[in-house]
């Protein structure tokens, strides 16, 4: 890893071969590259990774924005950044201030920006006033205090990285007023429709700061663009959901993307089974198979986290939790399918048999034999 600071460039790390597709990280307002700590080994074995440090953040200068800064100033800095390096084209990820600089950059400058991921960010952040508030409140009495609620406003309860809180401590409190001065100006709503690289937006349910809401506003605005909401994971998912948001940049910057849901779905079901709900569909149920292809299928069943035969063996165990014997019945054919043994799928059951009560397990194993001796398992 090169790690550098020169002149008017902000300070970075270069990771990974040089003859690698590049790939630049931002980070969010209060943090440095650090933020990429947990996620930056993982795509650096397909990507030159390079992580900048916004202006008085980390290493970087504090000179490098004034007050009244704009997030375009800010995006000619990683301009200034990917030249300075000899990079003409690259794909992108940024988290918060460091996403909306990714979506002006992919809106701005589109023939820079091959893939563009935008996680826990906006194309607003809630009005000018807030922010000229922070903004005014950090230049009169400093970080501390911004700081010491830093970890209720980025972590899910009980999760913190000492390593980023100390980061936002020791931001210089100029450029940080300098940065809010960007998020009162910034505003990319209109712009959305305009973004055509390749586009994933990433949201974490708990997140309090940009909600997934803001993530769904994005996706319904720019052309093709993926959604992918992370449980157990507030503001800054990179550092609190690391293995989870390397697999999905993983398989969004290299082309291998999950398929749709419905291909999931028929691929895991059969086709028997998705032909026969495509034709049940009607124009009452069709916004819930919608919703069950975009979301378990398209979302769930493509996180690439866990394998299909674990993703299948917890959903079998979940329906006898509940009782739903029918969907089961479904479920051991789809296991059965993705190279689940007879005697796995029993060791499955058996295992409910402790934790979800003989009864249930005793259906369970009613309903599997029946369908194993359709099979002719």
């Amino acid at each position: 890893m090169t790690i550098a600071a020169s002149g008017r460039l902000p300070h970075h790390a270069v990771e990974g071969a040089a003859s690698a597709p590049p790939l630049l990280l931002g980070p969010s307002l209060g943090t440095s590259m650090a933020l990429w700590d947990d996620v930056a080994p993982a795509l650096g074995t397909s990507h030159r990774i390079v992580r900048w440090d916004l202006p008085g953040h980390g290493g970087s200068p504090a000179d490098l924005i004034d007050p009244g800064a704009t997030v375009a100033d800010l995006t000619n800095l990683v301009l200034s950044l990917a030249d300075s390096l000899g990079i003409d084209r690259f794909a992108y990820a940024g988290v918060s201030l460091g996403g909306a600089v990714g979506l002006h950059l992919a809106a701005r400058h589109p023939d820079r920006v091959a893939g563009l991921a935008v996680i826990c960010s906006s194309a607003h952040f809630g009005g000018a006033g807030p922010w000229r508030e922070r903004a005014a409140l950090v230049r009169r009495e400093g970080l501390a205090g911004l700081a010491e609620s830093a970890p209720r406003r980025w972590f899910t309860p009980g999760f913190t990285v000492p390593a980023l809180v100390a980061a936002h401590r020791a931001a210089d409190p100029g450029a940080y007023a300098a940065c809010c001065d960007a998020l009162a100006s910034y505003d990319m709503r209109d712009a959305l429709a305009s973004i055509g690289a390749p586009t994933l937006v990433v949201a974490g349910r708990e997140d309090q700061a940009t909600p997934p809401a803001h993530a769904r506003e994005i996706v319904d605005a720019v052309p093709g663009a993926a959604l992918l909401e992370l449980a157990g994971a507030a503001h800054l998912a990179p550092a609190e959901r690391p293995e989870a948001v390397a697999a999905a940049l993983r398989s969004h910057f290299t082309g291998d993307a999950p398929k749709s849901g419905a291909a999931v779905r028929r691929a895991v079901l059969g086709d028997a089974h998705a032909d026969r709900a495509q034709a049940a569909t009607t124009s009452f149920t069709a916004r819930f198979q919608d919703f069950i292809s975009r979301y378990a299928w398209g979302e769930i069943w493509t996180d690439p986290t866990l394998a299909r035969r674990e993703r299948s063996m917890i959903t079998m165990t979940a329906l006898v939790a509940r009782g739903h014997l029918d969907e089961l019945a479904l479920h051991v054919r789809a296991a059965r399918g993705i190279g689940l043994t007879p005697e796995e799928i029993g060791a499955v059951l058996l295992q409910t048999a402790v934790y979800c009560g003989v009864p249930a397990a005793n259906a369970a194993f009613a309903v599997a034999q029946r369908v194993l001796a359709e099979e002719g398992s």
